[in-house]
């Protein structure tokens, strides 16, 4: 015990500690859990997923869309699971589904204060979780249902396993850590490996055991982390197709495809097959924004994520020059270089991937910039007496003051009075960390106080905006409204999606009744809801529609109607599926609704050659699916074509043979009655 106490070399705690833990724990519960309900099933695609997972274990293995099991989501099935049982225990509502997510969250912060605390003190400790739980990014992701809230507390329990086997050399921990980002990758597949060449690294140069033995334990940490996140792979790839679900997001029913393209090299270059459309193309920009260097602090991204980014930049540094002549495995210095770099290496690969980009992405980021700046924070502190360490912190408090100021200033509409604060407090603060040489011990610590004050304020107006709201569909933001995105909508709403400045805000050529094939009478029953969250009534509504989005119901879900309601779920229990539907956010919105499985024809962006025509006149002729939703999103493709691909040819031939039924003004086709009945 000896050994590894001075190995940590960590200040002991104060009394204080312990009871300042617990108070930004359940701050952070409270902050997360607060109307938690009224996002409703938040993401209809994953709550659909959820709901199949809930009442059939092999959807619950596979990920299945749907109980029938006809497809899986884009994802591994990891980040599911959770909910899944949850909603198994406690029943189908938003509580049940959103409540992992928010104690997925609670975790993220008590990892990373746990990492942070262990090499530089429970102050840092608990400057980092409560710059992580007010992240306005972090509050959206971790009230939400996307994979993202697994992802981050994965990959910081993986950091902290790093530094764990970096204080004693001992290979348990990088086996853990090798296990834990095998299950990442579970999550959300090969976003989980981003940091492994910067774990890899720093634990090969910075162990304190010899070269041969760093080399044999990074080799059993691979290993862990093939077991840990392989076998589900190898279950899926060597069970027969036929038995199984179609994988979801790939073009040949391959798991392995989905990974290394559309969710691997494809959202780096833009090339997704499958998808609607690529970014980067010439000049930086494309359907999913800007690429470039300053991506995390333009007008979609910064009020996200970059409140803090320049500062940790700036500690980082100083950490680094601080400790530049320490001795190889010095703790601190392998501590900077873990979440450094870590930080370092998401940021350069979200700046310039062209393919799906979204804003909530940057979710990921947060732990390693919290990390940051608690360990940069108080490490400079401890040496406030020489004069580079001060002028250190009085940048680092400045560029935060700035930043600010002009990240407020992008939301004139929300508390157009506190840019001023900011960068009056953080300016104010900086001449006194600048004269902290000379200061007493009081006007030195009210400066401290005064500068996470106004680095903070920014940050937690935008968190507390982002609890305030409902956040539903696929695309989410955090924070009020931002000006210079066409038409001063939430970054990500409406338009395409990503936040393309030329189209953010206005609707995209064709969309609803007459562009995008299904694209319906916004908000009626059955059709596509406009882009756009809204509020459930009462706040607590476990059924709201997945509005947010506008392409047709690509990114929102339909409005289901009482009338298509009792439609679907008549003599729902004679059929394996109680309708089909194009694109999954259609189907999920029926299928929730309902309670009774719905197919989802093409997967997500209704371009997965899932069903075929073929397969789906077998289903129809067994009697195994009732009705055919009339519309959806993304007919054939957004690039084959409306009247191409399997989606289209499917809505074609129903239409062709098949009685058409109206309930309400949604429309359906029953593939029990063909036209030639009479």
């Amino acid at each position: 015990m000896t050994a590894r106490h001075d190995r940590t070399d960590a200040p002991a705690d104060p009394r204080w500690a312990r009871p300042a833990l617990l108070a930004l724990l359940l701050a952070t519960g409270l902050l997360y859990l607060y109307d938690l309900s009224a996002s409703g099933y938040a993401n209809s695609f994953y709550s659909a997923a959820v709901q199949a997972g809930s009442q059939s274990w092999k959807a619950f293995f596979f990920g299945s869309l749907d109980a029938g099991n006809a497809i899986t989501v884009d994802k591994p099935p990891a980040a599911l699971w959770p909910m899944q049982l949850s909603v198994r225990i406690f029943g189908l509502n938003s509580w049940a589904i959103l409540v992992p997510e928010a104690l997925m969250g609670v975790g993220t912060v008590a990892v990373v204060y746990a990492a942070v605390r262990r090499r530089s003190g429970a102050a840092a400790g608990l400057i980092a979780g409560a710059v992580l739980a007010l992240t306005p990014v972090a509050a959206l992701m971790f009230r939400f249902n996307n994979p993202d809230a697994m992802l981050a507390l994965l990959m910081s329990v993986a950091c902290h396993l790093v530094l764990r086997a970096l204080e004693d050399g001992r290979t348990k921990w990088l086996v853990w850590a090798g296990v834990a980002i095998g299950f990442a990758f579970l999550a959300k597949t090969l976003q989980a490996f981003l940091i492994l060449p910067v774990l890899a690294a720093v634990y090969g140069v910075c162990a304190p055991v010899p070269l041969r033995k760093r080399l044999v334990q990074l080799a059993s940490a691979t290993a862990a982390l093939v077991v840990s996140g392989g076998w589900w792979v190898a279950v899926v790839e060597l069970w027969p197709a036929s038995s199984r679900p179609y994988v979801g997001g790939s073009q040949n029913n391959s798991f392995l495809e989905l990974t290394f393209g559309y969710n691997g090299l494809g959202r780096l270059n833009g090339e997704e097959t499958g998808s609607v459309g690529g970014g980067g193309g010439a000049g930086g920009g494309g359907r999913w924004g800007e690429t470039g260097w300053d991506r995390m602090f333009n007008a979609e991204v910064g009020g996200q994520i970059s409140w803090l980014l320049p500062a940790a930049l700036i500690l980082l540094a100083g950490g680094l020059f601080l400790t530049r002549r320490a001795a190889r495995t010095d703790l601190a210095r392998a501590s900077f270089l873990v979440w450094g770099g870590s930080l370092l290496m998401t940021t350069a690969v979200f700046s310039y991937m062209a393919g799906i980009f979204h804003e909530y992405y940057t979710v990921a980021l947060a732990p390693y910039l919290a990390a940051v700046v608690g360990m940069g924070v108080v490490t400079l502190w401890g040496r406030r007496q020489e004069l580079w360490a001060s002028l250190t912190l009085a940048a680092a408090v400045t560029a935060t003051a700035a930043w600010g100021y002009v990240l407020l200033d992008r939301t004139p509409g929300h508390l157009p009075w506190l840019k001023w604060p900011v960068v009056a407090g953080g300016l104010l603060a900086a001449l006194g960390l600048v004269l902290a040489v000379r200061a007493g011990r009081r006007v030195t610590l009210g400066a401290a106080g005064l500068g996470l004050v106004a680095a903070l304020a920014g940050p937690t107006s935008y968190t507390l905006s982002t609890v305030q709201e409902p956040h539903s569909g696929s695309v989410v933001t955090a924070g009020p409204a931002v000006t210079g995105m066409g038409g001063g909508g939430r970054p990500g709403d409406g338009g395409f999606p990503g936040g393309d400045r030329s189209r953010q805000g206005r609707t995209p050529p064709g969309d609803g009744a007459g562009g995008f094939p299904g694209g319906g009478p916004g908000g009626q029953d059955g059709q596509a809801a406009p882009g756009r969250a809204v509020r459930p009534p009462g706040g607590t509504r476990p059924d709201a529609p997945a509005e947010a989005g506008g392409m047709g119901g690509l990114l929102g879900g339909a409005d289901v109607g009482s009338e298509a309601k009792e439609l679907l779920a008549a003599d729902a229990g004679d059929h394996t599926w109680a309708a089909a539907a194009v694109g999954a956010q259609n189907a999920a919105s029926y299928q929730l609704a309902t309670g009774e499985p719905v197919m989802a024809i093409g997967g997500f962006n209704g371009t997965d050659p899932s069903p075929t025509l073929d397969r789906f006149k077998e289903y129809v002729a067994e009697g195994r699916i009732h009705y055919f939703v009339a519309g959806g999103s993304m007919v054939g493709g957004m690039g084959e074509g409306r009247n191409s691909g399997t989606s289209a040819r499917i809505a074609s031939w129903v239409e062709q043979n098949f009685e058409e039924v109206t309930a309400g003004s949604a429309t359906f086709y029953d593939l029990t009655r063909r036209k030639t009945d009479g």
